[in-house]
């Protein structure tokens, strides 16, 4: 009986040791105990010791490693939750998550949301974001990247007129073109605006039916922004894409008077628009 308390004893030791290795000294400043241990753990993430998967100590064990209570251990890990960074389910151990976007995509659509301009703000924030992102694209290009962007042209051609396929193969081409440039924020950038982005597509293919035509030259442009990119040439992939904007700036004067009355996209924005207007 003594021995098994002994190694029961021992193996509780090693998990305390090994929470005190992840958090180092009780150095803990009494204003800012949660915040602390937020820092802490980010920093065991940062820096390797704990990799996405990895459960976290107890509550009870980096508690002990800080020296602070279990409520504030507990209130420190749910913050990391919310930022996306651990995952915790009820009654299972709390573990690392891997780095995507969706905390992200939950601040982009409450700061769209937060006033009337959000929408807007973020297609003028897109456009200012994909021409360079599409030059980037076309330097680093890969096969498989191409390839990809093939796929989705073909998904493009045939859900001319079906407009949830469409939008749901123009997320994917915006995103892929993303991915491409090599740049991990760029790409979760665009990620967490996918909700966003969907959202204005919605409200570009609501305002009017669209002729067989208009929905061609759209594909049209699509089609050259991958041409651009294929070539490698960077200066001619954010032309192509810078292009692609511009011609939808008749609708996004539309959609977004406010905006564009307030000088928002400006003066300027309104000369040479071609006439074709699908984002």
């Amino acid at each position: 009986m003594i021995a098994k308390v002994e190694v029961a004893m021992t193996a509780l030791n090693a998990r305390r040791d090994h929470a005190s290795d992840l958090f180092g000294p009780a150095e803990i400043i009494p204003m800012r105990l949660g915040q602390v241990v937020i820092e802490r753990l980010s920093e065991a993430i940062l820096d390797g010791r704990l990799k996405p998967g990895d459960a976290l100590p107890s509550e009870g064990q980096i508690a002990a490693a800080c020296g602070i209570s279990k409520q504030i251990a507990r209130e420190a890990i749910r913050d990391l939750a919310a930022m996306g960074v651990i995952q915790i389910q009820q009654g299972k151990v709390a573990r690392v998550r891997s780095l995507d976007a969706e905390p992200l995509g939950r601040f982009f659509r409450f700061a769209v949301r937060a006033n009337k301009e959000g929408l807007g703000e973020a297609v003028e924030m897109r456009r200012l974001l994909e021409p360079p992102i599409a030059r980037l694209a076309a330097i680093r290009q890969t096969a498989d990247g191409v390839a990809r962007l093939d796929t989705i042209l073909k998904r493009m051609q045939a859900a001319v007129q079906d407009i949830p396929a469409w939008i749901e193969a123009d997320l994917d081409f915006h995103e892929t073109i993303a991915e491409m440039s090599g740049n991990r924020l760029l790409r979760l950038q665009m990620r967490g605006l996918r909700p966003i982005l969907q959202d204005v597509m919605q409200m570009f293919n609501a305002r009017r039916k669209r002729p067989r035509a208009e929905w061609r030259e759209t594909f049209d442009r699509h089609f050259q922004v991958v041409e651009a990119i294929k070539s490698g040439d960077g200066d001619a992939a954010f032309r192509a894409m810078e292009h692609h904007f511009e011609a939808a700036q008749d609708a996004i004067q539309e959609i977004f008077p406010l905006q564009q009355a307030s000088g928002r996209g400006g003066r300027n924005a309104r000369k040479n628009k071609p006439r074709e207007e699908r984002p």
